[in-house]
């Protein structure tokens, strides 16, 4: 007697390896048979007509406070995800003791748009040490499995306190880093992250904790997962100009850390406008630290990465002087006020002055340039731009915009593009060998983007309406090659004796919803969510977590824990 059966089903196992029709019968939490399954289950999913395939993973989120507040994991699991690793780019929410966590906040709040409120409401404070954080997250019901990094800014706060945010280490503080970075690794922390970008800064404008750290310190702390022979390191990376000395000393520093250290290194990468060909010197830098016995692998999207603007959340206009009292009004006062003409001419008037107060960072909206805001009318591409509705109209684009937006009663959302314009050299970094398509954010910048979806994304655009993937080489690119790159192991493939996470939808309607804001966070802070169309079922552990994207009310997930841990 199994457990679950799923019958009938078309198999994609995530190997790449053709489909084939077929049943997956599990017991005690994993797969027990593949094939014609002719015993009875206690439970039974009907599969005919839909693909069979491994529960995604999705190595790049930061869920690390969201997992103690959402057992389900959203929006993540709502887009076939039953696998996350947490606590990218240096942020993570230990090691810190409870009357410290006003510093590791300090360091979510803007870079990653994580309310303060929101944290404060919605965890117990039950650890000191990332140890304990582990164990903590362990006891924690969930929906879907995680795996979690410790980060750098965390790490900085726990030893230096205040001065991690002023000065460089002392040779005292880097080796307290270190310990405690060891003992983390062995509890079962998946690696080391941390970030060297301009982009993330706290609520005052300064650089978050890790930024401050010179590259010896990062070098000493990568060094302690060398001497352990486990974990990854992840890095937010530097500022250096699309060509140069900097850009050539980064590169190198990065190669030479992977090669003498033998930890593998990971980084996200986007194409641009601006520097269109800039992507190509780190997927060069991959091929030649392989070839010197280093291990490097770069995380990709599957689409442009677009801020979510709308009169709900942000516009790129909220700084100007003539904007910033009306929109501190409730949403049905500024509609009223763009629906008085002489308040919407001098809206429209300061708008067309696109200086801004100050400039936008991460993921904050931008200075209008509207040939890259496009109204979102439908989950996947084609859209057209604020600029070719204007001209097309004989309406200034401002007006466009408001107009857009009065018709949904200021519930209207756009997309704000900052990077991967071109959508083929997307595809192009998608199918290179060292890429993986994972990077979500998942948790993070709650308010400003939704890519919790980049993965169906992949699965009705790519696969469905482009058919520039096949479904085989879409599922092994979201299930087995993170689960190889990461370290996951049982996962990301349909095999005997293997985890029994499962993925059940159908591939001729798969895809994402529309987005829409909620205030559900705890304190009543707002996010985005985005649900979508097309799954059957999602099991986790052997246990079906949704059906039609709908909660059993079941609570499989897991805490993955790295390889000097025993799970």
């Amino acid at each position: 007697m199994y457990d679950l059966i799923i019958r009938n089903g078309t198999i994609v196992d995530g190997s790449g390896m053709p489909r084939f029709r077929g049943d997956v019968g599990i017991a005690q939490g994993k797969i027990a048979a593949i094939g014609k399954v002719r015993e009875s289950a206690r439970e039974t999913i009907d599969a005919d007509g839909h693909i069979v395939a491994p529960g995604l993973i999705d190595a790049h989120t930061h869920m690390d406070a969201q997992v103690f507040w959402d057992a389900l994991g959203t929006c993540s699991c709502w887009h076939g995800v039953t696998s996350v690793v947490m606590g990218n780019c240096g942020f993570s929410l230990a090691p810190c003791g409870e009357k410290d966590k006003l510093l590791v906040m300090r360091n979510l709040e803007r870079a990653e748009d994580i309310s303060p409120q929101a944290m404060e409401a919605g965890i117990k404070w039950s650890w000191t040490t990332f140890a304990e954080y582990l164990d903590a997250v362990e006891r924690q019901a969930k929906g879907i499995n995680y795996a979690a990094y410790m980060g750098h800014s965390a790490l900085r706060t726990y030893v230096m306190g205040q001065r991690a945010f002023e000065e460089p280490a002392t040779t005292e503080d880097l080796q307290m880093m270190r310990d405690e970075l060891g003992n983390a690794i062995r509890a079962g922390a998946i690696g080391f992250t941390t970030s060297r970008t301009s982009n993330h800064q706290t609520p005052d404008g300064r650089p978050v904790a890790s930024r401050i750290a010179n590259w010896d310190e990062v070098r000493s702390l990568v060094g302690v997962m060398g001497d352990l022979g486990a974990g990854i390191f992840e890095i937010a990376g530097e500022d250096t100009g699309a060509e140069g000395a900097r850009l050539d000393d980064y590169l190198a520093r990065l190669k030479a850390l992977a090669v003498d250290t033998s930890v593998p290194v990971t980084y996200g990468m986007f194409s641009s406008r601006r520097a269109p060909d800039y992507w190509r010197n780190y997927f060069k830098l991959a091929d030649e630290t392989a070839a010197a016995g280093g291990r490097m692998f770069i995380q990709v999207h599957s689409r442009s990465l677009n801020i979510l603007l709308s009169f709900e959340t942000m516009m790129p206009f909220d700084r100007l002087p003539a904007w910033k009292e009306i929109r501190k009004l409730p949403l049905a006062e500024q509609e009223a006020a763009l629906r008085n003409p002489e308040t919407r001419r001098k809206l429209v008037e300061a708008a067309r002055d696109r200086g801004q107060a100050d400039r936008g960072i991460g993921a904050e909206a931008r200075s209008a340039n509207f040939k890259w805001i496009f109204p979102l009318l439908r989950p996947t591409p084609p859209h057209r731009s604020i600029a070719e509705i204007a001209e097309a109209e004989q309406k200034d684009p401002i007006d466009v915009m408001i107009d857009l937006a009065l018709a949904k009663n200021l519930k209207q959302f756009f997309m704000q593009t900052l990077v991967n314009e071109d959508q083929d050299r997307v595809l192009e970094m998608m199918k290179h060998p060292r890429s993986v398509v994972t990077f979500s954010d998942s948790g993070a910048h709650v308010s400003q983007i939704m890519d919790s979806s980049l993965q169906t994304h992949v699965l009705s655009h790519w696969v469905r309406e482009k058919q520039a993937l096949t479904l085989e080489q879409a599922i092994r690119m979201m299930s087995f090659v993170p689960a190889y790159h990461w370290g996951l192991k049982g996962r990301g493939l349909l095999r005997e004796g293997n985890f029994a996470d499962v993925m059940v939808f159908d591939p001729e309607k798969i895809t994402p919803k529309l987005p829409e804001l909620a205030h559900d966070l705890p304190a009543g802070a707002k996010r985005l969510k985005q649900k979508s169309e097309g799954l059957l079922a999602t099991v986790v552990n052997g246990e079906v977590l949704l059906r039609n994207n709908e909660h059993t009310g079941a609570l499989p997930g897991k805490l993955l824990r790295g390889p000097l841990a025993a799970n």
